[in-house]
């Protein structure tokens, strides 16, 4: 099924200001980390680790929010916590995970490592899922997809286990093989979303910039 990209409508307006209701959010967190040299998870941003920042940001939106990781390691927190099927395969893995476990149609997915995303964002976001009614809603950014902000219903679980089960990582082409609500770059703008905010943190170096745009509990871009 061929991708879409869509365009905002007065009827997405309407939806946006209505708030968003009826979905779980699941945040990433099973990465090793390697380039980093600790877990991002419990590093420090603000007043806050990684997780903590992801999660509180994913309560913004969601009525239900988990983790995708380890559950010893997130077993202190008030979320569910999703361990992958597929170990060790990345992202997709993640995804996965998070969509098998859901009962929600409708499933918000974030990196723990985007410390710059935005809760107004996110209601945008979900907004456009739900006006689209496609399988799934991602950013497009950067030059790249962002899959690890994205929504996805939950029959892409289906499409992900047979990817993976043929030793296939890679999230970017299971777009083309169903109905894809493209959020392109230039509409971020126009709707006052910078494309900063899909920023992740891979490195020390990474980490410290983003530290340096945090101003009075706020970001700068």
């Amino acid at each position: 099924m061929p991708v879409r990209d869509s365009r905002r409508t007065q009827r997405s307006n309407k939806l946006y200001d209505r708030g968003v209701k009826g979905l779980t959010a699941y945040v990433l967190a099973g990465g090793k980390s390697t380039r980093m040299g600790a877990d991002k998870a419990f590093l420090r941003f603000g007043d806050e680790t990684l997780i903590e920042h992801a999660v509180r940001l994913a309560r913004t939106v969601a009525e239900n929010v988990g983790i995708v990781g380890d559950s010893r390691k997130f077993a202190a927190f008030s979320a569910a916590v999703v361990e992958d099927v597929y170990r060790s395969r990345g992202p997709l893995g993640g995804i996965h995970a998070a969509l098998s476990a859901s009962e929600s149609e409708l499933n918000l997915v974030l990196a723990v490592d985007m410390p710059l995303m935005k809760s107004d964002f996110l209601s945008y976001l979900v907004a456009q899922a739900r006006e689209s009614r496609a399988i799934v809603t991602v950013p497009h950014a950067g030059g790249s997809f962002q899959p690890l902000c994205a929504v996805y219903g939950k029959n892409f679980a289906e499409l992900a286990k047979e990817s993976l089960e043929a030793g296939n990582n890679k999230i970017d082409p299971l777009f083309r093989k169903v109905s894809t609500r493209i959020i392109a770059e230039e509409e971020l703008l126009r709707a006052g979303f910078s494309a900063e905010l899909f920023r992740n943190l891979n490195t020390p170096e990474d980490l410290e910039s983003a530290r340096n745009r945090l101003v009075d509990g706020d970001f700068r871009f």
